[in-house]
């Protein structure tokens, strides 16, 4: 019962409107800087997604082209 009036108390807290460091730095003008620094970081995963499956791609087609060239030695074909 303890723990439900625990519960109970948190939650009538008064919820303070926004979040004082995000309005800081809208203030200040910085919060640019973080929107920039997060589309740099995601736009390095993106490039880096891209590369590596254009790199497991020419992967597949190598292991692709070494199985049917195995196969056709394997059956006398030339």
């Amino acid at each position: 019962m303890s723990l439900f009036t625990n519960v109970l108390t948190a939650l009538q807290q008064p919820v303070e409107e926004g979040v004082a460091m995000a309005d800081q730095l809208r203030a200040d003008g910085k919060i640019w800087v973080v929107v920039a620094v997060i589309a740099a970081v995601f736009a390095g995963i993106i490039i880096y997604l891209i590369r590596l499956d254009s790199q497991l791609g020419k992967l597949e087609k190598e292991v692709a082209s070494h199985t049917s060239n195995t196969r056709r030695k394997a059956q006398g074909i030339s």
